[in-house]
């Protein structure tokens, strides 16, 4: 699985802010404390200073070295146990200024060696749900909520199949698809009018493969353009933000793609569509791309090799009917 450095950054800054909070908490409890009673701060002073003499000794080679340790150490004991009685004395529980980390797996360091402690992988996983629900309403985007009922069960003419019944095997494969998400998952390319679900469907995907730990970005297309038309031209002097967005679009486990057709079509786009395509295919990345285009009209607005790209390794799901939102409205 590949890590977005987007959500991760994020990540990193709520853990610290988070051990900021802890430590600002932990002195209003020694405040507390060494109000009611001058000799405790004395006493956590001592004990502070005990166990940096204990380690300060631990370090040390020679032969004195194990019994100043042992000596500390119960020096330290000692003090701890004085420290219990007068915290009991003026109210306070014996373990009042015991310093416990948030997380006992990792010591709030959100890493155990190199691999990222499950504290910090929680907080990952909630940057990146945050990111992806302030684009896609993934309160109220889930399989569970999609209603193939507002499609119409009357057969096509020209196919013979009823929009519900091409919708029910589209959720079907989007569902399992979603569930089953991996190395070996297929791209997909949701085509037909506008209206129909496929952004809704793309957020269900983005919902449960996020969920699964896997890295997931959405974005327009016009908006993929305009980073990668700036880390070319520099317009708006945030290339660096754009080589970094770029980088998001390349490495993710699965990019979404909305709207493609819908930005003003150059040769500069259709070379940035190209390089996304053949980069994320050779780096073996997922992709969705959602659009009002069939794949007749990709190869005539973009080129053939895309289109080519799209017909042999992207599997294509066309959505057809009535446009789900007017009659939403209508009800």
């Amino acid at each position: 699985m590949s890590i977005d450095g987007k959500y991760l950054a994020g990540a990193i800054a709520k853990l610290g802010a988070m051990r900021d909070r802890a430590a600002h908490e932990y002195a209003g409890k020694l405040e507390r404390a060494f109000a009611k009673s001058g000799r405790l701060r004395e006493l956590d002073a001592q004990i502070r200073a005990a166990s940096a003499g204990a380690i300060e000794a631990a370090l040390r080679s020679g032969g004195g070295a194990y019994e100043a340790v042992v000596e500390l150490g119960a020096r330290n004991l000692e003090l701890q146990r004085e420290l219990g009685d007068e915290l009991r004395r003026h109210g306070f529980p014996r373990d009042y200024l015991d310093e416990r980390p948030m997380c006992a797996k990792c010591g709030d360091r959100g890493y155990i060696g190199a691999e990222m402690c499950s504290c910090l992988t929680a907080l990952y996983m909630e940057q990146q749900r945050a990111s992806l629900s302030s684009l896609l309403r993934l309160d109220d985007e889930s399989f569970e909520t999609f209603d193939l009922g507002w499609y119409d069960d009357k057969p096509d003419s020209h196919t013979g199949v009823s929009p519900r019944r091409s919708m029910e095997m589209i959720y079907e494969i989007c569902v399992n698809y979603a569930r089953k998400f991996g190395a070996r998952s297929m791209n997909l390319f949701f085509t037909g009018a506008p209206g129909l679900g496929k952004t809704f469907l793309s957020a269900c995907i983005a919902r449960v493969v996020s969920e699964s730990g896997y890295s997931v970005v959405y974005d327009t297309a016009n908006e993929i353009f305009a980073r990668f038309e700036d880390r070319k031209f520099n317009k708006s002097g945030w290339q660096d933000g754009s080589i970094a967005e770029i980088g998001r679009y390349n490495g993710c486990d699965l990019l979404i793609m909305d709207d493609l057709g819908a930005e003003m079509t150059t040769s500069f786009t259709v070379s940035a569509l190209h390089e996304l395509i053949n980069t994320r295919l050779a780096g073996n990345k997922k992709t969705v791309i959602n659009s009002n285009l069939s794949l007749d009209e990709v190869r005539e607005r973009y080129s053939s090799a895309i289109a080519s790209r799209l017909e042999g390794e992207y599997q294509a799901l066309r959505f057809y009917g009535d446009d789900i939102r007017i009659k939403k409205k209508m009800v």
